[in-house]
């Protein structure tokens, strides 16, 4: 699945992490969508994500010191789109000499950064930046030995570009990731014994439209095949790469998986009234009872299978 509406699959598998804009991307039209996103109103949802998604976080921190290699110095971590800070704090603590700089263009969600990184007893090495993507990388952030982004570039207009700023942050040697793209996330059987079955699929393809549909808006925006293996070579990196990482908890889910699904279809429900049909419609509705046994909040057959894919490249030494 994509970026679309920000969620825990491409979106956010949410990584924890969002996009780095504190304003609205896009401005919506006349078929029931709505394209801006209310970053600070979703904090809540971002958080609760990240924190589900901390083994995956953990293991792909991991994995950046491993593409690193032995005996590489990391002194600076830039998180850009930072969002709440779940995956900036895990970046701290894989990294216990660094300093890491969580750059988002959301300033509530970097308070709750600095919260987080307070109750981790790492405030001293985790601080802020205000700044919008890619513009405040020119805004005097500095260089960094480590790059993190997480579905953040598919809200820039120019992806390209932006992994050319991102890039040219970087140290030498340093590696620059990017969670992008991947596969939809599941949580539902096929046949949940309410309406047509495969509603997820055709979800799956409401929320395409609505990515193409918020892309196209962006300003800036520059058509581009997703090809991001290419694209971080094209931004002069070398040995680039990609790993894919699975969340999986299984039915029964735990009650913040379940909150997570309830805003997560909540947000489809809002914006996706005149893409469905009236019976995917009482499904989703049904899905959103608080109640009923029908809902995400109480069936037993939902799960959680999540997969994040980064794509990595180092900058040559």
């Amino acid at each position: 699945m994509r970026g679309t509406l920000p969620g825990m699959s491409a979106d956010a598998t949410t990584h924890g992490n969002h996009a780095g804009h504190g304003h609205g991307h896009g401005h919506g039209h006349g078929h029931g969508h709505q394209t801006d996103i209310d970053w600070e109103a979703m904090a809540d949802t971002l958080e609760n994500a990240g924190e589900l998604r901390l083994p995956v976080l953990r293991a792909t921190a991991a994995r950046l010191r491993e593409l690193l290699g032995p005996g590489h110095e990391v002194r600076r971590i830039l998180d850009a789109g930072s969002g709440p800070g779940v995956m900036t704090c895990v970046l701290a603590e894989e990294f216990p000499t660094a300093e890491v700089v969580a750059v988002d263009g959301t300033q509530a969600l970097l308070d709750r950064t600095l919260a987080r990184a307070e109750r981790l007893g790492l405030g001293g090495r985790v601080t802020v930046r205000h700044a919008d993507l890619p513009d405040g990388l020119d805004a005097g952030l500095g260089t960094a030995d480590v790059v993190w982004s997480s579905m953040a570039v598919h809200h820039l207009g120019d992806q390209q570009g932006a992994l050319d700023a991102l890039a040219g942050v970087l140290r030498p040697g340093g590696v620059l990731a990017v969670a992008e793209g991947g596969l939809p996330m599941r949580f539902l059987p096929r046949d949940i014994g309410l309406g047509a079955p495969g509603i997820q699929a055709r979800l799956d393809a409401v929320q395409e439209e609505w990515f193409a549909l918020m892309r196209s808006e962006l300003p800036g925006y520059v058509p581009a095949v997703d090809d991001w293996p290419a694209m971080l070579a094209a931004a002069g990196l070398t040995e680039v790469t990609s790993f894919t990482r699975v969340l999986d908890i299984p039915a029964p889910l735990p009650t913040p998986a379940r909150t997570y699904l309830a805003s997560y279809l909540t947000r489809i429900r809002d914006t996706a009234t005149e893409s469905l049909p009236p019976s995917d419609l009482t499904t989703l509705d049904a899905l959103l009872s608080p109640s009923a046994p029908t809902s995400i909040l109480h069936r037993p057959d939902a799960f959680l299978l999540s997969p994040t894919t980064i794509f990595a490249g180092l900058r040559p030494s």
